[in-house]
Formats: C-alpha cells, structure tokens, sequence
C-alpha cells in the first residue's frame, strides 16, 4: 500500500535507493525562448557517480533550515520523493524551489509525481509562495510532465540556479490562479 509523510532528516540518504532507471529518447534544449526536442539515447542505470555524496549534504541542509521533504513509501519502501526549499528566490522574492522530485522506475505515469508535486504546491502555498521555481532535467518525460501540470518557461530563471544547471529547463508554476 502507498502512503507519503514527512521525511526525518536521518531518512534522506535513503532517496538513493529509488530506483531512477530509464530509457530516455529525447530531451529539450530552450533555443531563443523556446523549447526545442532532440533526438537522444540515454539508459539511465542509477543515480550517476557521486550524486548522493554532492547532494545529500545539500538536502540535509535543505531540511536543517525548515524546507519540506517528503516522501512517498511502498509498505517501508521509498519510493518517490519532492523537496521544497524553504529560502525565497525571484523577483520579487516570492518563489520557492522544488528543489526535488522524483518518482522511481516502476512507479511512474500511475499519478504519483502529481500527487507529489500537488503537495509541494500546497506546501509552497501554506508558506506564502506566489510562484514555484522548477530547474528541470531536460527530458521529454520529465518536461512534458511539467508542462502537463501547468508550469512555463520561467520568464526570468534564477541567475544562481541556471549558473548550477544550465543545461536544465528552468520553469515556474503560478500558484495564485
């Protein structure tokens, strides 16, 4: 049976055992403006090398300074997760970052990441958030998903986020209409 809750701080070394396998076909690019679909084979077999031991630190910190990690289980088993920093961002200071989502292999495309990005929604919301900022892997999969949900091509992307990840979609989801 699935449930979600909160995540302790000690459960988030625990996101790397979602299994991210996937066969990806194509990803975007944004060329002047606009989201461009290539042609790609990737086969994602895990995490890449040295994730968990850059981005753990990162999402504890996240957690120490009141962001909201939570998780999806099957039975004891995590296997989805969203985090929502909690330290505002934009133009006027009135954006979070969904610093986080995913959904493991054999679990996709059943609603989950909705369900997952809903509650980060709500969460954002609840603290006062006009607008969610996503920094999106460029996948087909993972950008049609966003834009499924509502989200755009952020007008203005985050100086300190794109420098991060330049090669992601950067998007932002209006959470007051």
């Amino acid at each position: 049976m699935i449930h979600g809750r909160d995540l302790a701080r000690e459960e988030i070394q625990r996101i790397w055992t979602i299994d991210r396998s996937e066969v990806i076909e194509a990803v975007y690019a944004l060329e002047d403006g606009v989201l461009a679909l290539r042609t790609a084979h990737f086969d994602a077999h895990g995490w890449p090398p040295g994730e968990a031991a850059i981005y753990t630190p990162l999402l504890e910190a996240c957690h120490d300074r009141g962001g909201w990690c939570y998780g999806l289980f099957d039975n004891d088993r995590l296997i989805g997760v969203a985090v929502l920093e909690s330290r505002f961002i934009g133009q006027p200071a009135d954006q979070l970052q969904l610093k986080f989502l995913h959904v493991g292999n054999g679990y996709r495309d059943q609603g989950l990441g909705r369900r997952l990005f809903e509650l980060a929604a709500t969460e954002a919301r609840r603290r006062d958030a006009r607008r969610l900022y996503i920094s999106a892997t460029p996948s087909q999969h993972t950008i049609d998903f966003y834009l499924r949900l509502g989200c755009i091509i952020a007008p203005e992307p985050d100086a300190g986020l794109f420098e991060l990840e330049p090669e992601d979609i950067h998007l932002e989801y209006n959470l007051t209409g």
